[in-house]
């Protein structure tokens, strides 16, 4: 997962993930793991990552170690999808699903360099 970085493919089309901006980061004291702020696909982000997975599969968003994941597009101020230790709100969108998904697939990796 890299970030602050844009590529393009063959057809100089951005793809989901090439524009990720993690603007903050803060580790939680008392229960553990890391708040992520950030931005990605013209969507803004918070999520609560963890170094390893939930004891209840269900807490966690596709064996991701992701707990708590809140997407909005800031034009319009929409939640476009909202994971809370289960889904409150499903991606709404085929771009929300793509965030997600990304998200899901290494952002605990990126913030725990593992």
């Amino acid at each position: 997962m890299e970030t602050n970085e844009t590529k393009t493919n063959d057809n100089n089309a951005m793809e989901i993930g090439d524009d990720l901006r993690i603007t903050k980061t803060t580790r939680r004291t008392t229960a553990g793991g890391t708040w992520v702020l950030g931005a990605i696909a013209g969507h803004r982000f918070s999520a609560l990552v963890f170094p390893e997975h939930a004891e209840a599969a269900a807490f966690e968003l596709d064996n991701s170690r992701i707990s708590k994941l809140w997407l909005q597009t800031p034009a319009d101020r929409q939640t476009v999808a909202n994971f809370d230790r289960g889904w409150d709100i499903r991606p709404t969108s085929e771009t929300a699903w793509a965030i997600v998904d990304f998200l899901a697939a290494g952002l605990a990796d990126h913030v725990y360099h593992k």
